[in-house]
């Protein structure tokens, strides 16, 4: 089993550490049983998204979350996962000021909303897509990894042999 995710950052800041990112998308493959997998996520500006946007998917503007599934393995089981992921931060924050929230959760939101997509997962747009099983998927995964994250911090801050069980 092969798990690779590599996070990069194209000048861009989030409040979030890049090995944090990618152990977010780690523990999507894992949940998703996927045994080999090649990810890249990219934190880039609003412009490159927006040109990203523009050039693959016919849409104007920036948007949060944008990814390519180049191999999807779903046809072979020996055949790994291999896609791009491309967030940017400052649309991010933007959707939080919009909607609510923190950053730091919207930001693995999208890691996981763009591993889902990777993986094959799709979702409708509108008034569907928070109801569709990928959202449903992605919000399970991502207080899954909330609760993960408070217990692995806590067991930090505890004195030996003091862990959670």
């Amino acid at each position: 089993m092969t798990l690779i995710v590599d996070v990069a950052s194209e000048g861009v800041r989030a409040p979030v550490s890049k090995a944090r990112l990618r152990e977010v998308a780690l523990a999507v493959l894992e949940a998703e049983r996927v045994r080999d997998a090649m990810v890249s996520i990219a934190l880039v500006t609003a412009a490159r998204i927006a040109r990203l946007n523009r050039t693959h998917l016919g849409h104007a503007g920036a948007t949060d979350v944008i990814a390519f599934a180049l191999q999807t393995g779903a046809n072979e089981k020996r055949t790994p996962v291999v896609g791009d992921i491309y967030i940017a931060p400052s649309v991010a924050r933007a959707n939080v000021l919009r909607f609510g929230g923190g950053v730091r959760e919207e930001l693995e939101r999208l890691v996981i909303h763009g591993t889902l997509h990777v993986l094959g997962y799709d979702h409708p747009e509108g008034d569907g897509r928070t109801s569709s099983r990928m959202w449903r998927r992605q919000e399970h995964l991502l207080a899954a990894g909330r609760k993960g994250s408070a217990r692995r911090a806590t067991a930090a801050r505890l004195p030996a042999g003091r862990g959670l069980a």
